[in-house]
């Protein structure tokens, strides 16, 4: 399959049972860059076609659940040469309907791959059946599949956050059916496609639509499982919607991420501070683990402030995806940009200091398009919504603290806990990571630089249930199965 790297129009429909299935109607995907231009058009799903497509997996689970470890493998092997040879046209597609700067796209690529690539290597391991004999007997624990699961995938990193529910799934023997977000649906599912060519047919199945189809796969009782990325509201409804059939689900949620500088952090440590900055506003903030407020030491405050403020400038150009000297491109959507605008001025009027950062390269294109210049947020409220809400996009509060406990109480009050990062001096930064109620904390880094998908990832609290990445990750789509085989001694508490 070639994917085109021009202006091409892409059209994309529900693949369900190895074929391409029309749908009576479709929507349109805009570039974020330029709303005037449509990227392509995608598939209005039925719920009759999902509930086909959810049949489909269930069929083709009799059989695919009976494949060795190592074909399952192998295929997934071929799948991943099949992205790497089409990762420019993918990459191209994937900044045209999402609006991320190429080298963001890539980076998306790279992760997908990477993941993709330690889940090949881990999962015999992950999946080993173990036997244990003891005085009792034999006892085998096995990791069997579930069957059918439901994948709903989110915008921000639609390739990324698909691969990371579709690799673990099919290596461990289950079927799956696919549903990406409207907001970015076109990349994520020629990638789901590429990848199903090289399985059975109904062992990756893709369906596109509204909240009727959404809930279809939720609650279908044909459905083992159901792996989501998204917002807390809605998987409270996902929630809902799986309580009659009480299936297993992976949920990774929204976050607050706080990055705390102690006293020990060097200010003056320039790498470290674009590190932060790129921690803030990669992805034009549109990251489930970026760094969403800071908190800094009030002794380092007022240097750090002015420091943060001239790494911002230097790495912050604002501009069309498709020129190489820009870093961060516009919101994905006119909803998330609005969001995001609304919480900046309520902090304004709420009498906080906003500070625009960055160049922006190309006023006309910033004007026609969803951008939002890069904002520093001073002088606000520790629980104003700025700082207790996830902003998702382009803005960050910095606040002042003056000891660690008050620190660690701002951090640990909120409902959320994905991830967190403390900066400073390794042996401070430890004893207060510690101390943070988050899946991951990272230390003198974060978001997608800390990152590593060999250990587990998911949030505590609103956050989230179960995690991802690691051989967790892998292990989290099977059921242990435990069969137990008596030995020749008698229990002597049973009469004879």
């Amino acid at each position: 399959m070639t994917i085109q790297a021009d202006q091409e129009t892409v059209i994309v429909e529900a693949f369900i049972n190895g074929h391409n299935v029309p749908s009576l109607s479709q929507s349109s995907k805009e570039n974020p860059a330029n709303p005037a231009e449509i990227v392509g058009y995608f598939p209005v799903t039925t719920k009759e076609q999902a509930v086909e497509a959810i049949e489909a997996a269930s069929e083709a689970f009799k059989k695919w659940k009976q494949t060795s470890i190592d074909e399952r493998i192998i295929r997934m092997r071929k799948a991943i040469e099949k992205i790497r040879a089409a990762e420019n046209g993918i990459v191209h597609l994937l900044s045209r309907e999402h609006g991320k700067p190429l080298y963001d796209a890539h980076g998306e690529i790279y992760v997908s791959l990477m993941w993709m690539e330690y889940a090949c290597n881990e999962a015999k391991s992950a999946l080993q059946e173990e036997i244990r004999e003891h005085e009792h007997g034999k006892t085998i624990l096995s990791h069997d599949p579930m069957g059918v699961v439901a994948a709903i995938s989110p915008w921000n990193y639609p390739i990324a956050l698909s691969t990371i529910k579709i690799a673990p799934a099919l290596l461990a023997g289950n079927t799956i059916v696919l549903k990406p977000s409207p907001f970015a649906p076109l990349a994520a599912a020629k990638v789901a496609e590429l990848i199903a060519g090289e399985f059975p047919a109904g062992v990756i199945n893709v369906v596109h639509g509204d909240a009727d189809v959404g809930v279809e796969l939720t609650s279908n009782p044909l459905v083992a499982k159901i792996a989501f990325t998204g917002g807390t509201a809605t998987a409270k409804h996902i929630i809902k919607a799986a309580s009659e059939t009480i299936k297993d689900m992976t949920l990774e949620l929204g976050g607050n991420d706080a990055a705390i500088f102690l006293e020990s952090f060097d200010v003056h440590d320039e790498r470290a501070m674009r590190r932060i900055v790129i921690s803030n506003f990669l992805t034009a903030g549109q990251i489930c683990m970026i760094a969403k407020r800071v908190y800094v030491h009030r002794s380092i405050y007022d240097a750090f402030v002015e420091k943060y403020i001239e790494a911002a400038n230097r790495w912050i150009r604002i501009g069309d995806p498709f020129d190489s000297n820009t870093t961060v491109g516009p919101v994905n959507n006119l909803k998330q940009k609005n969001y995001v605008q609304g919480l900046i001025e309520d902090a304004h009027a709420r009498g906080a200091k906003v500070i625009p950062l960055g160049q922006i390269l190309d006023q006309k294109r910033f004007d026609q398009g969803y951008y939002l210049q890069p904002t520093l947020v001073l002088d606000c409220g520790y629980h104003d919504p700025i700082v207790v809400e996830e902003q998702f996009g382009p803005a960050v509060p910095i606040l002042p603290f003056d000891d660690v406990e008050q620190v660690i109480h701002l951090h640990n009050e909120s409902i959320y806990g994905l991830t967190s990062s403390v900066w400073g001096q390794e042996e401070d930064a430890i004893s207060v990571a510690r101390q943070l109620e988050a899946g991951t904390t990272m230390i003198n880094t974060a978001a997608v630089q800390g990152l590593d998908v060999r250990f587990p990832f998911g949030g505590f609290k609103q956050s989230g249930i179960g995690r991802e990445y690691g051989a967790e990750g892998i292990r989290t789509y099977t059921e242990q199965h435990v069969i137990n085989v008596p030995g020749t001694l008698d229990l002597p508490y049973i009469p004879e």
